[in-house]
């Protein structure tokens, strides 16, 4: 988004036009173009474009780069083609200018011909800044009080700011080599009430230092934000301007605009400038029943929405600049067919009075460095304006930030923020030296001045030079310029930038943004623009408050069943943990945790454990995940403690995974020592999360069967203090524990002292015999295919795309597989423990293995070879089918099990 001088010209060039605009300079001269061009080496036949004739009887080589290919259809389609708004306005020229620098001698003839091809640009520039200068040059200072008749001296700051910013630019400061600098108009209402305030504590009876002192703060403005710019481009911290919420720009922006349009409805009846601050009844009566009053006011009001609906239909460059040539011509036409007398013009306010001060005898372009006297200056009254100043400050450093970017799209340039930041950084510093007001680059008339042609240094030099030469000629001829013009063209403005805030901005923001907006302009209308800024943030604040507030925090809650971990377990245990795993709850948050949105989260975990909930679906576990979390304050950790006590009471464990003890949740919780809970546990993922309570579920059955060596090695982790009854007894926690156990595994288990009991036997029953009811002996039958492997911790079994040498089914230890499926994706881990297969489905195929497999405590492992699998197959094809089912069956149950985890990571 463009700063308001941007609204109604911001337009993106078409292909052509940025191609003719960086090939503007001939190739003859060999050295690189001054303008938009970036490449030295180029075709000459580009330099003729602007005569599709002339270029294609250039030479041979010419005519047959431009009789074939697109570029002969581009040329006459450009030619033929009607004007549009990106359409360049004048062809570009052929000639080159060489490199200035110390040691390279400029033709004459050359620089000549650049000079006279730049002066198009360089008139509609000076143009332009006649029309910026005395529309809004006239109000930098207030229009009563000792501040009336002060409009000539601050057309003379805004032009003197406006050439320093113009020389800085021309001369190295900005990447944009056409750039155009100005005085910063925006700022206006600032510089009002940094003039009201130091009237109103200096007093009216003391005019000069009042003058002085609002001068000085003038100066201190531009020398402030000067070094801002500066240092946020010599930081290269330019980027962090746009973290600035922009809605709260847009409400500044039309409180801008609804100041504007009373600052011209002020001036077109010659009020003064505070009769609008705020508009009162008795002033709008004046306005609306006022004959001489409606006179003055409504044809420049016209005027200005005749020129919004104009350029809504044609959209080209140069309406703008023609529609306010037009108006004072006609006005002068009407004058003298009517023999008008200018004096009773003037005096009926018609025409600005040279009386008050815009061209009188004893005013001169420097007669504002009278009064930049220390013996004048007021420095307590100064020093109050401070928080204003911070404010205008505040509101300064958001432009350039916006106009840069959006420029360098338009013309298609590559350029740096932070440089640009550097050049504004010494134009404002320079500005402040000079004793004037802040400036910048003003989009709209950088755009008008490469349209005509205006893309060289030399041309922004001339429009300096141009611009310091009105500045000479000073203000006299201000008062024959019609006061309907100056009103105009404040509208015109005031009016794009009130649209821009509420008619443009209906449907691209959220309804609190909007109201923020409107908010913003009334309080800047009706108190202060440095209270509606405040205002603004403040609104801001709360409705981010009460918009984040609304939001979901928890993005899943759902029980542990839903959520089985990724170990590879044998069927009976899975069956357990499936049925068991429905005391533990998983909630999974997301977003900032603060004090807007963790109530919601606290009432849900309180909801857990209420009474009847609780004993209708009693909870062992609460896990809560924070992976998805950016941040906890300070409230929401506090709020976590709160929980945790009540879930202690009712001995649930509450579990947090997805942080660790450094990162900024976990620093956060620690901060409030709900880590170093004994009834709370901390993992790094939600898979070692449910790995933990899923294995505590195991011990728990185990210990209460009087095994006090559990029957299996458990992967994960070990050093934990918590215990179950071991009788699962009493509660109705732990009688589910019982009753499901007793349900699966008490069925599988198997007593190894039998005379069954042998190796692989029991192996292969462990591994199979909840997939299919199958013969005991065809289980012995299939053993003595199987060899024996015992490895140790760490060993690497095979690394991924290895060759298949055959599966292997687990009779102890552990085995965990690694996947990674992309180079930005994760490692996604697997455990098998005993009972289950690894490799079967490569072995199977015959195809790479798809994960690294590593034995993470020590390893027992029965192996059917690719050899022994082909003899299996050859002496006992009905066995080897059986077995090749068996193996699918627990390969599929394996896959689902590890889909499922993935699907609700």
């Amino acid at each position: 988004m463009a700063t308001p001088r941007g609204r109604d010209m911001s337009v993106v060039p078409s292909a052509l036009s940025v191609l003719l605009s960086r090939h503007v300079d001939g190739a003859s001269s060999g050295s690189p173009s001054p303008t938009l061009a970036h490449k030295p080496d180029r075709p000459q036949y580009l330099d003729s474009l602007a005569d599709p004739e002339q270029a294609i009887n250039h030479n041979s080589a010419d005519r047959s780069l431009l009789g074939t290919g697109n570029v002969r259809s581009e040329v006459l389609r450009f030619v033929s083609s009607p004007v549009t708004e990106s359409t360049p306005l004048l062809p570009p020229p052929n000639g080159s200018v060489p490199a200035i620098n110390g040691h390279t001698l400029i033709d004459p003839q050359e620089l000549v011909c650049t000079v006279l091809k730049s002066l198009p640009a360089v008139l509609l520039g000076t143009l332009l800044n006649i029309l910026d200068g005395v529309s809004y040059g006239m109000i930098i200072f207030p229009a009563s009080g000792v501040f009336a008749g002060l409009g000539g001296m601050g057309v003379s700051m805004f032009f003197v700011s406006t050439v320093v910013a113009q020389l800085v630019y021309c001369l190295g400061g900005s990447s944009f080599v056409g750039a155009n600098g100005s005085m910063m108009i925006e700022v206006v209402p600032f510089f009002h009430i940094l003039a009201s305030t130091i009237a109103r504590d200096i007093g009216d009876s003391y005019p000069k230092e009042i003058i002085a002192t609002t001068i000085a703060a003038f100066v201190l403005s531009s020398i402030l934000t000067g070094l801002t710019f500066f240092l946020l481009g010599y930081l290269r911290l330019g980027v962090l301007i746009g973290f600035f919420p922009r809605h709260i720009l847009v409400g500044c922006i039309g409180g801008v605009g609804v100041f504007l349009i009373l600052t011209g409805l002020t001036v077109s009846t010659r009020l003064p400038s505070d009769a609008l601050d705020p508009p009162t009844l008795e002033t709008l009566r004046y306005f609306i029943l006022n004959t001489h009053a409606l006179a003055q006011w409504v044809p420049p009001f016209v005027l200005a929405v005749l020129l919004r609906l104009i350029t809504m239909r044609w959209k080209h460059q140069l309406v703008f600049p023609i529609y306010f040539m037009i108006i004072p011509a006609v006005f002068y036409v009407v004058v003298a067919a009517a023999r008008l007398d200018l004096g009773a013009l003037r005096r009926d306010g018609w025409l600005f009075d040279m009386a008050e001060g815009t061209g009188g005898g004893e005013d001169t372009w420097y007669g504002f460095y009278s009064y930049l006297d220390l013996g004048l200056i007021q420095f307590t009254p100064l020093w109050t304006t401070l928080p204003i100043q911070f404010a205008l400050l505040f509101f300064n450093i958001l432009h350039p930030p916006l106009n840069v970017p959006a420029l360098s799209v338009s013309l298609d340039v590559d350029i740096d923020t932070n440089k640009e930041l550097l050049g504004h950084g010494y134009s404002n510093l320079l500005a402040g030296l000079l004793g004037t007001v802040p400036n910048y680059l003003v989009y709209v008339n950088t755009l008008l001045f490469y349209r005509v042609g205006g893309g060289r240094r030399i041309a922004g030099f001339l429009l300096a030079v141009a611009t310091f030469i009105l500045l000479i000629i000073g203000t006299g001829p201000i008062a024959y310029i019609p006061v309907m013009v100056v009103s105009a063209l404040i509208l015109v403005l005031g009016i794009d930038l009130v649209k821009e805030a509420l008619w443009d901005t209906r449907h691209r923001v959220s309804r609190m943004e909007y109201i923020t907006i409107v908010s913003i302009m009334v309080t800047m209308t009706a108190w202060d623009f440095v209270i509606g800024v405040l205002f603004g943030i403040v609104v801001s604040c709360f409705f981010f408050v009460v918009q984040n507030s609304q939001r979901r925090s928890i993005r899943a809650c759902y029980t542990g069943e839903s959520a089985i971990s990724t170990v590879r377990r044998p069927a009976a245990h899975r069956a357990y943990i499936r049925e068991v795993s429905k005391q533990t709850r998983v909630l999974r948050l997301q977003g900032f945790l603060f004090f807007g949105t963790i109530a919601h989260v606290e009432e849900t975990l309180r909801n857990i454990v209420e009474d009847a909930p609780f004993k209708r679906n009693p909870v062992r576990f609460v896990v809560v995940d924070l992976s998805l979390v950016v941040g906890v304050d300070m409230s929401a950790a506090e709020a976590f403690v709160r929980v945790q006590r009540l879930l202690a009471a009712k001995g649930v464990v509450l579990v947090f995974c997805g942080v660790t003890a450094d990162s900024l949740c976990g620093k956060a919780l620690s901060s409030v020592g709900i880590l170093q809970e004994p009834s709370v546990e901390v993992f790094e993922t939600l898979n070692d999360a449910m790995e933990w309570t899923e294995n505590a579920y195991l011990r728990a059955w185990f210990r209460a069967q009087k095994s006090w060596a559990t029957p299996i090695t458990l992967p994960g982790r070990r050093d934990t203090s918590l215990s179950f009854d071991d009788t699962l007894t009493g509660s109705p926690r732990q009688m589910q524990l019982r009753d499901v156990g007793e349900r699966t595994i008490a069925g599988e288990f198997l007593d190894k002292d039998s005379e069954n009991s042998s190796e692989p036997y029991n192996t292969l029953l462990n591994a199979f015999s909840s997939y299919h009811d199958v013969d005991q002996n065809t289980f012995k039958q299939i053993a003595p295919y199987f060899e024996r492997f015992t490895f140790p911790d760490g060993f690497v079994l095979w690394e991924k795309n290895d060759t298949p040498d055959g599966l292997y089914i687990i009779e102890s230890g552990i085995l965990r597989a690694s996947y990674k499926f992309a180079e930005h994706s994760p490692v996604i881990e697997e455990s098998m423990v005993s009972g289950t297969l690894a490799g079967e489905l490569s072995a199977l195929s015959a195809m790479p293995r798809n994960a690294r497999v590593v034995v993470e405590q020590q390893v027992v492992l029965w192996k059917l070879s690719l050899e022994n699998m082909r003899r299996l197959e050859a002496e006992h094809p009905h066995l080897a089918q059986i077995f090749v089912q068996l193996v699918l069956k627990a390969a599929k149950v394996d896959t689902d099990i590890l889909l499922a985890a993935l699907a609700t990571r």
